[in-house]
């Protein structure tokens, strides 16, 4: 037994059925032991979220040539992070990033960013942060009612489409007629990638100037 068999066992539940599948008694079941082994190692569920949650950082890796590709692979390995564990869109951002891998993540990235003004790197990682953040649980969030609803955006476009041409008929939403008739139907991957590419052009604006 040990604190990463555990928190190993904890995130295979958590993949498979959620975080509602995490207790210290159901990891304990996982691994074939009475509840009590476990609080050797861990004293409570909060504690093991934690871990959980730094654990999975190891798998956020940002890597590249200047600030800008390492901020962009910062968002990327997050999001990818994200969707092979869908449970950690519920613990991203609102839990304290103290373990050894999360501050691994953060030396890197600030590593890539010693030649910008210090007063500047706290608030830039904070955007691509919130940027990431945002865009990954809205993902999870439609990723989840598809399943609940049965419905893909495929489908759902097609069961509410003649709501909207009616209620767009009236007149009274022009902008929005436009922009659903008009503007470009971006799947999730360039949706992401656009909303990136404006933020890093916006960052590196205020970097130059």
């Amino acid at each position: 037994m040990s604190r990463e068999r555990i928190v190993r066992a904890a995130i295979r539940l958590a993949d498979a059925d959620g975080l509602e599948a995490v207790s210290l008694r159901k990891v304990a079941a996982e691994l074939g032991v009475g509840p009590m082994r476990l609080y050797g190692y861990i004293a409570t569920k909060e504690e093991l979220l934690d871990l959980m949650v730094d654990a999975v950082h190891a798998e956020i890796r940002p890597a590249g040539d200047g600030w800008r590709e390492v901020l962009r692979s910062l968002a990327e390995t997050t999001r990818q992070a994200v969707h092979r564990h869908e449970w950690l869109a519920d613990l991203i951002g609102g839990r304290p990033r103290l373990g050894p891998h999360a501050l691994a993540r953060g030396e890197a990235v600030l590593a890539a960013m010693a030649d910008v003004d210090v007063d500047t790197v706290v608030p830039v990682v904070a955007a691509v942060d919130a940027y990431v953040i945002g865009a990954v649980r809205r993902e999870i969030t439609e990723r989840r009612a598809e399943r609940a609803t049965g419905m893909d955006k495929k489908q759902w476009q097609a069961a509410f489409g003649p709501y909207l041409q009616r209620v767009f008929a009236t007149g009274r939403f022009p902008a929005l007629a436009s922009v659903v008739r008009d503007g470009p139907h971006l799947d999730a991957d360039q949706t992401f990638q656009t909303g990136l590419d404006f933020l890093l052009d916006g960052i590196e604006a205020r970097i130059s100037g």
